[in-house]
């Protein structure tokens, strides 16, 4: 468990070509980030979606920023308002964004400026399975990913379903961003096991941030 070694400062791993791994870099700011995620989720509450193929989600989910991904009968998309609640999707915490911002320019992705914000609630035996990030307009902007909660095992493979898949724990605080080469690459959860985290609870969190093409 990387937890063991909380006196160590932030670091980079090297996950594959245009993807790093940031060690620790959201965790002082879990306490502030979590107010932000009970803040969105107030006013746009978790829910399981429906895949078009029928298929509920055992993630739960929501969203904040300009733009938020839902799922319909006829695929995903990027909407404007909550399906749920026909309102605006809250907007962005600027603590949300500010992370963001950090992260994107230490992994080497300056300038980016995310226009969504999705937010992943793992509950025990919660999974992701392999797929791609590929419903945004512009391929060239990153994904900046952040684990707060409960260690996961995230699958890192290619561009191809069936290639070679890395497997990594993801601790409190670690940072996943990946653009560039592998901006496509096959990506997943594997089932989350019990625990209790002292800030999440039963819980594993993940902020997803993408450049959705608001505006567009």
């Amino acid at each position: 468990m990387l937890d063991l070694f909380d006196g160590e400062e932030p670091w980079q791993e090297p996950l594959a070509d245009g993807a790093v791994v940031l060690r620790r870099f959201a965790l002082a700011d879990a306490g502030t980030l979590m107010a932000g995620i009970e803040q969105v989720s107030a006013c746009s509450p978790f829910r399981h979606m429906v895949t078009p193929g029928g298929y509920t989600m055992s993630v739960a989910m929501t969203n904040c920023g300009t733009l938020g991904w839902a799922t319909t009968h006829g695929g995903y998309l990027y909407a404007t308002r909550d399906p749920q609640t026909g309102q605006p999707w809250p907007a962005m915490p600027d603590a949300f964004r500010a992370l963001s911002d950090r992260a994107s320019a230490a992994a080497g992705y300056a300038g980016f400026t995310p226009d969504a914000c999705l937010i992943n609630r793992y509950a025990p035996g919660a999974k992701l399975s392999l797929h791609q990030d590929k419903d945004e307009p512009d391929l060239g902007a990153p994904i900046v990913s952040v684990s707060l909660g409960l260690p996961a095992v995230f699958q890192f493979g290619g561009l191809r379903r069936n290639d070679p898949i890395k497997r990594l724990l993801l601790e409190h605080g670690d940072v996943v961003v990946w653009g560039g080469a592998s901006r496509l690459y096959y990506h997943g959860i594997q089932p989350l096991k019990p625990g209790v985290h002292p800030l999440t609870g039963e819980y594993r969190y993940n902020l997803t941030f993408r450049a959705a093409g608001a505006g567009e």
